[in-house]
């Protein structure tokens, strides 16, 4: 006759009331803890996080090109990644200057005749122990400053011109697209000895969009430049008549 023995087994994590009696008397171990699975997390590729403004802020510029076939479903989206690649473009664009850079007569064809097409060039010939030269420099270097996108340098005149004459310094020429597009000689276009920064700006722009701030192109330098020396007209108005005031009052 045939033995069959048939073993038993509880859904895991239960326990028989003799088995509770022995644990609460120490003789059995505790009983494990019944096993939990975590709970169901869905894993979230990068690339597949949700697209907001705030997301394409943190993108570099590369990476926006690579989403322009990604957010045709998104016409926001799409217009705002253009935006958002226009003004990282024109930041870098506007970083490349920013001051006045001495350079020799073997540098000038490679810094002024080969710059680039879209870039305005601005070059002040020089003789040191000038006085004349000293004012417009002052001015240069803060037109070099205030507008990063045109491109500012200094030469030596007669290391740029063999023999040119003393008399003619300070002189500064225009370059764009490998060609003269403007020539100043002296100080009497800035304002003589009186010269200011936006003197210097306003016979710049005259008949060019020579200045350029990086955030705007063509005649909105000349209009930046305009709205810039009607705010310093109205500062130096107002100085003068609070001074007056001051003086009267004492």
């Amino acid at each position: 006759m045939a033995d069959y023995h048939f073993v038993y087994k509880d859904v895991e994590g239960t326990s028989t009331q003799w088995d509770d009696i022995q644990r609460r008397l120490g003789n059995l171990p505790a009983k494990p803890e019944p096993f939990k699975p975590p709970a169901f997390a869905p894993k979230v590729d990068a690339d597949e996080q949700p697209k907001t403004k705030e997301w394409l802020d943190e993108r570099e510029p590369e990476e926006l090109e690579e989403l322009e076939d990604d957010l045709d479903d998104d016409r926001f989206l799409e217009q705002y990644r253009k935006m958002r690649l226009a003004e990282l473009r024109d930041a870098a664009k506007a970083a490349r200057f920013g001051s006045i850079v001495p350079i020799t007569g073997s540098d000038f064809v490679r810094e002024v005749s080969q710059a680039p097409s879209d870039v305005w060039v601005v070059v002040f010939l020089y003789k040191d122990g000038i006085p004349e030269c000293g004012l417009l420099q002052t001015c240069l270097e803060e037109l070099a400053t205030r507008y990063p996108a045109t491109k500012f340098v200094k030469i030596i005149s007669t290391d740029c011109i063999p023999n040119y004459p003393d008399r003619n310094v300070p002189t500064v020429l225009v370059y764009n697209n490998s060609a003269v597009k403007g020539t100043h000689v002296g100080l009497q276009k800035f304002g003589g000895r009186k010269c200011t920064p936006e003197s210097v700006a306003l016979a710049l722009c005259h008949s060019d969009p020579v200045l350029n701030d990086g955030h705007g192109g063509g005649d909105s330098s000349r209009d930046n430049v305009m709205e810039g020396v009607r705010k310093k007209f109205i500062e130096k108005v107002v100085a003068q008549h609070e001074s007056r005031e001051e003086y009267d009052s004492d």
